[in-house]
């Protein structure tokens, strides 16, 4: 086994941690260019705008596989289950179970 300092150690790579909606090329109409993937909930697709924290954000939710299914969370929202939601993480939670 070789060891290495950490000073020889190669950089890690970076990733791309700010796909914006503008780079895809099947992004439905109701989902603004400037809407950040964060992260995939079941079979749910994740975007919001806004900062993350402490101020105007909504979170958008798409089915990859039929675009017209789409849900949206801005200090309320209705998730697949058709339950109305007054907390993020219960959306989620919702998205998490109806997939």
């Amino acid at each position: 086994m070789t060891v290495l300092r950490p000073a020889d150690r190669p950089a890690p790579p970076v990733r791309d941690r700010e796909i914006t909606a503008a780079a895809w090329d099947e992004r439905p109409p109701s989902l603004p260019a400037d809407a950040i993937y964060r992260r995939r909930i079941g079979r749910w697709l994740l975007w919001r705008t806004g900062p993350s924290r402490g101020g105007d954000t909504t979170y958008f939710a798409f089915d990859p596989d039929d675009l017209a299914r789409q849900f949206t969370f801005h200090e309320t929202g209705v998730g697949p289950s058709g339950v109305a939601h007054e907390r993020f993480r219960t959306w989620k939670e919702d998205l998490r179970d109806n997939d």
